[in-house]
């Protein structure tokens, strides 16, 4: 298998994957199948919604596809905010509303108590078949944003792998090494290429 269609349109994403799977098959976007939908995400789970999205494009588009969700899960708000991560704070896409709500929630919990993790589940619709590889990292939310890199709730996660600095302070190679996203895909890229 040389193409898949990753089912994002998300610039950072998509980068994301093409610099974890590298030379080994070309991801093309919706875009590139000319796929302008407003696809569901509506399950109550990321695993569904990743398995939502995949399935669209197989039914709608013919193409064998991939699909992810994430979510961040903050062990001092009960885990939210959970499969609403991208739209905790309104209905688009704000990663900067999205950190303000955080922080704000988390206000005067002590840093022992501010456990958190990112969990991401790819869904992997081939040959009519579904496969699930999922990925995680622990770690914690800080009280203010370190670094400009990476997207999302990056600059406030320290994951505990990462000698004190967040994401938003790793390079893309740093990052993907350790993170949710670059764990699940790993897997991917395996059973792809096996």
């Amino acid at each position: 298998m040389n193409k898949i269609v990753f089912a994002t349109n998300n610039a950072h994403k998509l980068q994301e994957l093409r610099e974890i799977v590298g030379e080994k098959f070309t991801i093309l976007s919706l875009n590139d199948i000319d796929c302008h939908d407003d696809i569901p995400e509506t399950c109550p789970t990321i695993e569904g919604n990743a398995e939502q999205k995949a399935r669209f494009i197989k039914d709608n588009y013919g193409y064998d596809c991939f699909s992810d969700d994430t979510c961040l899960e903050i062990d001092a708000l009960g885990g939210e905010p959970g499969v609403y991560s991208a739209r905790y704070a309104a209905a688009g896409h704000d990663s900067e509303a999205n950190m303000r709500k955080v922080l704000d929630k988390m206000q005067g919990v002590p840093m022992e108590k501010r456990t958190a993790r990112f969990r991401t589940a790819v869904a992997l619709i081939l040959n009519g078949e579904l496969h699930i590889f999922d990925g995680r990292v622990e770690g914690h939310i800080l009280t203010e944003k370190h670094g400009d890199s990476g997207f999302g709730y990056d600059p406030i996660f320290q994951p505990d792998e990462a000698d004190g600095r967040t994401f938003a302070q790793m390079n893309a190679d740093e990052k993907n090494a350790i993170s949710h996203r670059g764990r699940a895909v790993k897997k991917l890229v395996e059973f792809l290429c096996k």
